[in-house]
């Protein structure tokens, strides 16, 4: 290095000196002479700061180059020297490239600039008599994005963070994490089970006591019998740093649902002559459940809004809506660790299911499952490729299933989609919030409550007066503003719930 201020450790402070020349690859006195960094690894590196897995491979491989003869303390105070300072290590040859990654020069500047769109891309919304204008204000809000090309409202859509529940954002090369959302792969799974509507009655009992052994809500704890799944053996673990923690949560929670409008429940649905699944048009005992990525999509959300703010710069009405560049290596990380998510939202679901049908003795006839709270690539009709954001909205291409529900005394409608480009291939998630918590808490008691579920012929297992029925919009009002979106295939009917009790 060429005469620039170095930085030496004196105890636990650092003092500025300036340096004079020196050969880094010569081994300085009263060191160790190494000739392989074989000593060096990567959690040496993240317990100095170098938690991105590009940048600790940069280093690794420049250090068993050009620095064979330093020890692997004298390497490792270099290292902290050049995070602490990355400019002061620009200029010479054998650091600059581990400077520029951590300034991150090495893709663009460390933040871009943008301006909102002059006037929104085109967006349709359905059942917008219903819809809150807060709800389409946000919408309004994420079609003046510069990398928006085409948006859809559901109708039941409500406020949220970024995107609102129930707005779906298609958009150039570009993915919006808060237009995802928190619950990464939150989704709805139903299985049709080989029994008659009676056999609920008949085993109420047993079904109470299979739901109350085997399934668990709420922020912490887990099941008592470990649970296996391959999605646990994902290099994804391993290959993102940050996420390399919370594995041992996602081992903890696999198989366990959230808290809030996260259910697992039994019920009879009535299937339609002429479905599309192909089965007999009668009534059947069916398992339906309602939940996503618990603190593995969480953690996955806040890493990555945090940096896709930070690198994209909005106005500050529109921050929320920061997307990181799908050729950039946060945004290639973030579809990356969005899909491990949403695999384990749908493994959480698999063991849900596999465990009761177990303890039940329960065959499955058919299984209809998606997620809501996820990115694709697509295709609009035109032929432009396209990121579609579905931030509590269902997937609905032609021909694909999934289910909308209501609340927990009102149905749950199987549908299959229609493709309708308009509304960006998609449907409502369910019947949508009438009421935030605190007033649907505010407008019953729980005596009240029960009185409804009593009418309604439900047994709640847990669940708050927050979810009570009465908080939910009319789900048949819902589905019938979005019949140019779905046709219904069968009708669900819940009779036993389980949710979380706070």
């Amino acid at each position: 290095m060429h005469g620039r201020a170095m930085f030496i450790r004196r105890g636990k402070h650092l003092t500025k000196y300036k340096q004079q020349p020196v050969q880094l690859s010569i081994a300085l006195p009263g060191f160790m002479d190494i000739t392989h960094m074989g000593n060096l690894k990567t959690k040496d590196l993240s317990k100095i700061g170098y938690d991105n897995d590009q940048l600790r491979s940069l280093v690794i491989g420049i250090a068993a180059k050009n620095f064979k003869h330093h020890s692997k303390q004298q390497l490792l105070d270099l290292l902290v020297n050049i995070k602490n300072d990355p400019e002061a290590f620009l200029d010479d040859e054998l650091t600059t490239k581990i400077a520029t990654k951590i300034i991150g020069k090495l893709d663009g500047p460390a933040f871009k600039t943008f301006e909102l769109r002059q006037e929104p891309v085109y967006c349709k919304t359905y059942g917008g008599k219903g819809i809150e204008s807060a709800a389409k204000k946000q919408m309004e809000l994420a079609n003046l994005l510069p990398v928006s090309v085409q948006g859809a409202l559901m109708p039941d859509a409500h406020m949220g963070f970024g995107l609102p529940i129930g707005g779906v954002l298609a958009t150039n090369n570009a993915v919006i994490p808060y237009a995802v959302g928190m619950d990464i792969g939150c989704r709805m799974a139903l299985t049709i089970i080989d029994e008659g509507e009676a056999y609920l009655k008949r085993y109420d009992y047993q079904i109470k006591q299979a739901l109350k052994n085997y399934t668990h809500f709420g922020m912490e704890g887990g099941l008592d019998t470990r649970q296996e799944h391959e999605v646990l053996d994902s290099p994804v673990f391993n290959e993102i740093g940050f996420l390399k923690p919370f594995r041992g949560k996602a081992v903890r929670q696999l198989g366990t649902s959230g808290n809030g409008n996260h259910f697992v429940e039994f019920g009879e649905i009535e299937l339609l002559a002429n479905n599309s699944l192909g089965l007999p048009a009668k009534k059947y005992s069916a398992l339906l459940t309602h939940s996503g990525s618990r603190g593995l999509g969480s953690a996955i959300a806040r890493h990555y809004t945090q940096i896709a703010m930070n690198t994209c710069k909005l106005p500050k009405h529109a921050q929320q809506l920061a997307w990181l560049d799908m050729n950039s290596e946060a945004g290639q990380e973030y579809w990356l660790t969005m899909t491990l998510a949403g695999d384990y939202a749908k493994a959480c679901h698999e063991r849900i299911h596999a465990n009761l049908l177990k303890a039940l003795g329960l065959t499955a006839l058919y299984v209809v499952e998606n997620h809501h709270n996820f990115a694709w690539k697509d295709q609009l009709p035109n032929g432009q490729d396209v990121v579609i954001h579905r931030k509590g909205a269902t997937p609905a291409h032609k021909g694909e299933l999934g289910i909308i529900p209501g609340s927990m005394t009102a149905p749950a409608y199987l549908v299959a989609g229609k493709g309708n480009g308009d509304g960006l291939y998609s449907a409502s998630h369910g019947a949508g919030r009438a009421m935030s918590r605190q007033k649907a808490k505010d407008s019953i008691t729980v005596s009240a409550m029960k009185k409804l579920l009593n009418n309604a012929g439900v047994n709640l297992i847990g669940g708050t007066v927050e979810e009570n029925p009465m908080a939910y919009k009319d789900i048949d009002t819902v589905i019938s503003a979005q019949q140019s979106l779905v046709e219904i295939q069968g009708k669900f009917l819940p009779r036993i719930v389980r949710m979380n009790k706070e």
